[in-house]
């Protein structure tokens, strides 16, 4: 196919605030001799992105800088040292827009071959895109950092949202027992994801009724919310138990009681996505890939916005607007 020479994007010449963001024309990037070019189809928000686009997370930005990390789309053109794709291939990536990688809303990316791959087939594009970040997140955090088991229990606080709902399917999908906190109006969803007990996240007596669910103690301690409550959370955990923390880097203050840490034997273990390797990533694309071919994998989305309208997505996404995920599509 011709590719022409430039294409619609929306990218930012410093950051800061919603209003850097602009749409408009760029020149199409050229895949380097191990890089893929990607005809876009559909990408999402994530609050990294804003992270991201504001400069509260510092990373290499070479400006003009295309914002979005993922993408799912059509191979058009592979560099010569690539051998597993090829024109046509429908593929996914979920680690762009950070550490000097150009991001994915524009309607061509350039994309390292060890950073993308293939998606399965009969899988939903807008449904691809909603989950891949907030799946990713969630094998890792389980997988890598809690080294959660089959038969272990996991309270998961924010469950209602895109990382928080992924923990819940994908620790159901290990074979983990799911406890689960959410708003009143998610609480159906989360079921549907796979948690046995969804309490409300507003209730006053909301970790009596974990402790009651769990009375040994829950394993592992994730909270998606950025609330961060280690004073009434750390004591619910088991002896040896893990609570991870991926989530706060704005607003959050927390208390850290090193008594129930220690003597408990608990670990507290912080990861941020962006920072994991390419082997990391392969790990979580093909447990990613095997559960959204079998149906077991899948978000809510909310809204669809086009490039044009790049500022109103993470605006909204910003201010919560949507319940669910935003797509982004060219």
């Amino acid at each position: 196919m011709t590719i022409a020479q430039t294409m619609q994007a929306a990218f930012i010449h410093k950051t800061g605030g919603i209003e850097e963001i602009c749409v408009g024309e760029l020149p199409v990037p050229h895949p380097g001799p191990t890089d893929v070019l990607v005809r876009m189809e559909a990408s999402e928000v994530n609050f990294v992105d804003l992270f991201v686009r504001s400069g509260a997370y510092r990373t290499h930005t070479p400006f003009p800088f295309v914002i979005g990390r993922d993408l799912v789309g059509i191979v058009v053109e592979v560099g010569p040292g690539v051998e597993q794709f090829s024109p046509g291939d429908r593929v996914w990536c979920n680690s762009l827009g950070h550490d000097g990688r150009q991001g994915a809303w524009a309607e061509y990316a350039v994309v390292p071959d060890d950073r993308l791959y293939l998606l399965p087939t009969g899988v939903d594009t807008k449904q691809a895109a909603a989950v891949l970040h907030a799946a990713a997140t969630a094998y890792i955090g389980l997988v890598r950092e809690a080294k959660l088991t089959a038969g272990e229990t996991i309270f998961v606080e924010g469950s209602g949202g895109a990382v928080g709902s992924a923990v819940v399917q994908l620790a159901t999908a290990m074979g983990v027992r799911v406890i689960a906190s959410a708003s009143g109006k998610d609480s159906e969803w989360c079921q549907t994801c796979g948690a046995e007990k969804v309490f409300d996240y507003r209730r006053e007596d909301l970790y009596e009724q974990v402790r009651a669910a769990a009375p040994r103690g829950i394993n592992v301690w994730w909270d998606t919310s950025g609330r961060n409550d280690f004073t009434h959370c750390l004591p619910l955990l088991a002896p040896g138990g893990r609570a991870i923390v991926m989530s706060g880097l704005r607003g959050s203050d927390p208390v850290l009681p090193v008594g129930s840490l220690y003597t408990r034997e608990i670990t507290l273990q912080g990861f941020a996505i962006s920072n994991a390797t390419v082997v990391d990533l392969a790990a979580a694309a093909a447990t990613i890939n095997r559960l959204l071919a079998a149906g077991r994998l899948k978000a809510r989305v909310g809204a669809t916005y086009q490039l044009a309208d790049a500022a109103k997505a993470q605006a909204d996404m910003e201010t919560h607007k949507v319940c669910g995920r935003i797509v982004v599509t060219p």
